[in-house]
């Protein structure tokens, strides 16, 4: 076909990379799911690269294409996973009237977030652990830019600038600890009961915020 006397291009010129592209994220997406399935259900270890393709729907061969294997794979699902927290945290929580109110909020949340992640922390944690590499990676993709993104809500505050940005990343990083703590390690691991982990966090947060509505 001709478009004011020039050749018009093929209908599918230009939407073959874009397809090829989205193909590409839908398999890595599809892969990431599945080794996180996997590797909860099995463990790291137990768990081969030729499962987690059957699983996934996708060649054995695109793991090692898209990731230089399994132990990058891993790495790949604690960064998809950083990313949603990030992005969930910001954009899943309405703002609260008052610092206070955002403090309880966010500890809730993160609280309940934890439980819910429980399978992906007992996949990563042990390997966080015994490998330095990974626990730079952690560390480098998980709290502290979560850590920075509650810090973010609580800037939103008026009141947060009487405080100072110090004491703020201090407890954005106390609200992600106790989160942690009561959300995962108490309930998940030494099988507190969880009901009573979560009204433990709950007053923590409710003296924090005490606290600071003192100080402000």
């Amino acid at each position: 076909m001709r478009s004011n006397g020039h050749l018009a291009p093929a209908r599918g010129a230009l939407t073959t990379p874009r397809r090829r592209k989205r193909n590409r994220v839908a398999k890595q997406h599809a892969l990431i799911n599945a080794a996180l399935k996997l590797f909860a259900a099995r463990g790291y270890d137990a768990t081969t690269t030729r499962e987690i393709a059957a699983c996934a729907g996708c060649a054995e061969g695109l793991i090692h294409r898209y990731f230089n294997g399994k132990s990058g794979l891993l790495l790949a699902l604690m960064s998809a996973h950083a990313s949603q927290e990030v992005k969930d945290l910001s954009t899943s929580l309405p703002t609260q009237p008052t610092l206070e109110d955002e403090i309880r909020q966010i500890v809730n949340w993160e609280v309940d977030r934890m439980w819910k992640d429980r399978d992906m922390f007992r996949v990563t944690i042990p390997h966080a652990i015994l490998d330095a590499k990974v626990g730079k990676f952690v560390s480098k993709v998980g709290p502290q830019r979560h850590a920075k993104a509650i810090a973010e809500r609580l800037q939103r505050h008026k009141v947060a600038d009487r405080i100072g940005n110090k004491q703020i990343e201090a407890i954005a990083n106390a609200i992600g600890a106790i989160g942690f703590i009561f959300g995962f390690m108490r309930p998940a691991v030494l099988g507190q009961d969880r009901k009573q982990a979560a009204a433990y966090a709950s007053e923590i947060a409710r003296i924090l915020s005490r606290g600071l509505s003192a100080e402000a």
